[in-house]
């Protein structure tokens, strides 16, 4: 049995989160996700809703979607994972996809209970976006999480749907190294003619800025600790939590210089006004893209024949960028892959399909409990 690391809260943690939280709008964060992270994006859209004005999803399908035929199989474990795949991803025919009508129900019966009251959707906007040639989640399934929407009374002028890009199962930049925009492998970064995460941001925040030209980053990327925020109230239970929750021991939090500056000026007695609010935009990761991702085989790394993919979606996605340009802090949570016999996930992917549990995807569930302490932290 290893033994549990002694963490806190650093001290340059603290401090970098004591500098940001005053100056966050309240009610004005975001959340955006590819794959996993895009379920993940709608779980934690839906259970706090109220601290969100709007979400990203790429390639990502409809609430609870994995848990629509449980009651039906012998084994419950097997039918999330069946379900998950089979229905939630890559339904063999259009009329098994997940039914985004069905699911609008059952989150409208768990509407101020389960997850925030869902009158806090429906000025909300939305970017959704599906590949035409994604072989990883089909577009039948992404359609659903438009309808799921529209159902919860989201405004459809607020939702922007992109259907009609061939790209494959990936995030889109403009980076020359990045795969083919049809790529359907890992690290799941494709080229095309767009920034995505510059649609995203613009889409959700209609008075921000895109960036024109390419230009240095002027703030500060930091690595804070996921384990010291944790749910629990001593370290060993942290570090459980941490462990059962497949999550990595850090995060990651891009801050642009008009956030630090603005503290220092007032902490020498000079306060001004930011052009702009600050807001917080969370970025949840896909499957296989933690900093720290290598496959487990037969419970070992194997990092001989897949060298990890590092920081990438972090630094070359284009979040940072349009941060820097918009006051907006960037939170990367980061997912680990575990396969140790009672957690089972060996890609490192967001709970959507209930690893952690049954209760996977309300304001009780163990990730959302940890994002929603990683948000709360930054001042979200």
């Amino acid at each position: 049995m290893s033994a549990v690391p002694t963490v806190s809260i650093t001290s340059t943690d603290a401090m970098l989160a004591e500098k940001i939280r005053p100056q966050v709008a309240k009610g004005h964060s975001s959340i955006s996700g590819l794959s996993s992270g895009a379920f993940m994006t709608v779980q934690m859209h839906l259970a706090h809703s109220s601290r969100f004005c709007g979400a990203g999803i790429i390639a990502g399908g409809p609430y609870r979607c994995a848990a629509m035929y449980r009651r039906a199989a012998a084994l419950r474990g097997d039918a999330n994972i069946l379900t998950a795949y089979f229905i939630g991803m890559n339904p063999l025919i259009p009329s098994v996809a997940p039914s985004g009508i069905e699911l609008a129900k059952q989150a409208r019966e768990r509407s101020g209970t389960d997850i925030d009251p869902i009158g806090h959707l429906k000025d909300q906007r939305l970017y959704i976006f599906s590949g035409t040639q994604d072989k990883v989640v089909y577009q039948s399934s992404v359609e659903q999480t438009k309808l799921f929407y529209h159902e919860l009374g989201v405004n459809d002028r607020h939702v922007k749907w992109v259907s009609d890009v061939a790209a494959g199962h990936a995030i889109i930049t403009r980076n020359p190294e990045d795969s083919p925009l049809s790529t359907n492998q890992p690290p799941y970064i494709n080229q095309g003619d767009f920034i995505q995460s510059h649609d995203i941001l613009k889409t959700i925040y209609p008075d921000s800025q895109s960036p024109t030209h390419a230009a240095p980053l002027t703030g500060l990327l930091h690595r804070f600790s996921q384990l010291a925020l944790m749910p629990g109230d001593s370290e060993a239970e942290r570090y459980d939590n941490l462990k059962n929750a497949s999550m990595s021991e850090f995060g990651y939090v891009y801050v642009p210089a008009s956030v630090l500056d603005h503290y220092a000026a007032a902490s020498e007695g000079h306060h001004h006004q930011h052009n702009q609010p600050v807001r917080i935009h969370m970025v949840m990761h896909g499957c296989k893209q933690g900093y720290n991702y290598t496959p487990v085989i037969n419970g070992r790394p194997d990092t001989d024949n897949y060298p990890p993919y590092g920081n990438r979606y972090i630094t070359t996605t284009g979040y940072n960028e349009y941060a820097d340009l918009n006051n907006m802090i960037v939170i990367y949570p980061q997912a680990e892959g575990v396969d140790d016999g009672k957690i089972q996930n060996p890609d490192g992917c967001w709970d959507w399909w209930g690893y952690t549990g049954d209760d996977f995807y309300s304001k009780n569930a163990l990730q959302i409990r940890a994002l929603s302490r990683i948000l709360e932290n930054f001042g979200g």
